[in-house]
């Protein structure tokens, strides 16, 4: 995906100042393209059942190690999908790689990419973009984004970005036969309700993009339980053992975005608690959350499981690779979540 110069970077995001991301946004055709790349033929053999992998790679700055987390780790094999969260195409901190295609090409994968922001905090960035993908085994036969209703304005955070959340979906033809696949990022800095709105467009959307198909969704939802503007709400949470237990045992009863899934016909996968994010708190401890998710229509899930990226878990990690050398506290700040999928 073509990058914008540097100053061109900043006089777009001068004029939010006064204008609306929308409005700024209209004026950049990237953020209403999805980056598609059929870089494989299809595999010769069509399975039974697909390996559906759920991963927020945290902008892919440890992109070695993220590489041999998918290749050696044996709690997420197979995959035959990925919905991932978080990738860098030319930002610094990553390296200023396009690192959903990096791993495309590692892994001999097909891609869709789309646009979630444009980062303005460090003039070193290349292009400064931020974004979600679909990866596949498969043809993608057709692939587009979902951009969602505005929730919190990004331009006037500390990370200081053009753009908004989204959803990437495709489509991919597995032995013929279409299915719709679709990675969502959710706002965090917003309550249920807003969560809720945005689900609701991406469910509408997929009627009409994907219609008459299984469909997987899946990403990082943000169903924090909470307003992730409020530090007094999370203070709250951190000190009270009742309030913790709702982040992760009592998540659908807190957001509303699960039950109108569940009405639509999908099936939320895991069905029963699962740590997928580690928040840091002042005092050193973490606030156990369960933000990622996998849901699905026309499937069932036969297996599925949470994986760590803790250091600590890392056991599988060869002698002398990038992943045994890692010495940071987690490969990313997100758990991935794995799922075995059938036909219903």
């Amino acid at each position: 995906m073509d990058g914008l110069s540097l100053a061109e970077r900043n006089t777009l995001g001068a004029l939010l100042d006064t204008q609306s991301q929308d409005a700024v946004m209209a004026r950049i055709p990237q953020f209403f393209q999805a980056e598609t790349d059929n870089l494989v033929p299809p595999p010769r053999i069509v399975p039974e059942k697909l390996g559906v992998l759920m991963f927020n790679m945290e902008r892919g700055v440890h992109l070695e190690e993220i590489r041999e987390f998918l290749r050696d780790c044996p709690d997420i094999q197979p995959f035959d999908l990925i919905l991932a969260n978080e990738l860098d195409d030319g930002c610094f901190r990553s390296g200023n790689k396009n690192t959903a295609r990096e791993l495309a090409q590692a892994f001999g994968l097909n891609y869709a990419w789309g646009l979630e922001f444009i980062e303005l905090v460090d003039e070193r960035n290349e292009k400064g973009f931020h974004g979600n993908a679909v990866f596949s085994r498969w043809p993608i036969r057709r692939a587009g984004v979902i951009r969602l209703p505005e929730q919190y304005n990004w331009y006037f955070d500390r990370q200081r970005r053009i753009g908004g959340r989204l959803a990437v979906f495709a489509e991919v033809e597995v032995g013929g036969k279409p299915l719709g696949v679709v990675s969502i990022h959710l706002e965090n800095r917003t309550h249920g309700a807003g969560r809720q709105a945005q689900m609701a467009a991406i469910l509408e959307a997929v009627d009409r993009e994907l219609p008459d198909m299984p469909v997987i969704l899946g990403g990082d939802l943000n169903t924090n339980t909470f307003d992730g503007r409020s530090k007094e709400d999370i203070g709250d949470i951190a000190g009270s053992p009742e309030l913790r237990r709702r982040c992760l045992e009592d998540v659908f009863d807190f957001e509303p975005l699960l039950p109108i899934c569940a009405a639509a016909g999908y099936d939320i996968v895991p069905g029963e608690p699962r740590l997928t994010r580690r928040k840091p708190l002042p005092d050193g401890d973490f606030l156990p959350l369960r933000l990622d998710w996998i849901l699905l229509r026309g499937l069932k899930a036969e297996e599925s499981r949470m994986v760590s990226t803790a250091k600590e878990d890392l056991t599988y990690a060869r002698p002398g690779s990038a992943l045994e050398r890692f010495t940071g506290a987690e490969l990313s700040d997100h758990n991935a979540v794995w799922a075995l999928c059938a036909p219903k």
